[in-house]
């Protein structure tokens, strides 16, 4: 079993989905993990009313399972609503990986999750106090 998920890892490093770049964006966000040196920014394109994720994509630099992680996390986000999003928890993205992790390496799957939840709460905050997001 551990195989068909280090194969499923492994062909979301090798095809990431939704790689690239999202210039329609409404809102972008990037963060790196010091200790490793993964880095990812995440550009999320939400729907006319704000209440769903219409799109995403995701760059980066890092290792397999970070860059890996991120591409599983934007296909499995992208259509829901915010509030799934928001209630998105570390265990089930690590449960997405499917494979036990070292502590090191839970940072680097967690990493996509955090600059996610992260830049859509910044895109909240902005809109709430009427400022225009970035």
């Amino acid at each position: 079993m551990d195989d068909l998920y280090r194969d499923h890892i492994l062909d979301h490093y090798e095809n990431p989905r939704f790689h690239g770049n999202l210039p329609d964006a409404d809102f972008v966000h990037e963060e790196d993990n010091p200790l490793c040196g993964d880095r990812l920014r995440i550009a999320v394109k939400l729907s006319e009313d704000h209440t769903r994720i219409a799109n995403a994509a995701f760059e980066g630099d890092g290792c397999i399972i970070s860059q890996a992680a991120a591409s599983m996390l934007l296909e499995h986000v992208v259509g829901q609503s915010v509030e799934e999003v928001e209630r998105f928890e570390p265990q089930a993205m690590l449960e997405l990986v499917g494979v036990p992790l070292t502590a090191n390496r839970v940072k680097c799957a967690l990493l996509g999750l955090k600059v996610l939840k992260t830049g859509l709460k910044l895109w909240q905050l902005q809109h709430r106090n009427g400022n225009t997001p970035e």
